[in-house]
């Protein structure tokens, strides 16, 4: 395998818990998988939930510490099905682009 595009959802336990995952087994499967192939990462910020600035910069700051150069892809959410919170606005996904910027040199905005 060359390459990987991995789901980052968040960077809490309680968001884990909240979207059913695990976020240690998360993070060590990046680490791993970025000693044997190139990885990029995508984080769906969903509003009242994963996106607060505190977060991302915490995000944003473990990232750096496995590898500065890792894309971080941060997308717009849409409502649909079982969640109804309202898309995430474009000043939001800049705002935290801008602070993942801090730490990163690949940061890209998707889904809009």
């Amino acid at each position: 395998m060359d390459a990987m595009n991995i789901d980052l959802k968040g960077f809490s336990k309680e968001f884990y818990d909240f979207v059913g995952g695990d976020f240690e087994m998360t993070k060590s499967f990046i680490v791993a998988a970025n000693k044997k192939c190139h990885v990029e990462l995508t984080t769906l910020i969903i509003p009242g939930h994963n996106d607060s600035l505190t977060m991302m910069e915490e995000e944003a700051k473990w990232i750096a510490s496995v590898n500065p150069a890792m894309a971080l892809h941060i997308t717009r959410y849409f409502p649909r099905y079982k969640m109804k919170e309202p898309a995430t606005s474009i000043e939001s996904l800049d705002a935290l682009a801008n602070v993942a910027k801090r730490y990163l040199q690949n940061v890209f905005i998707g889904n809009v």
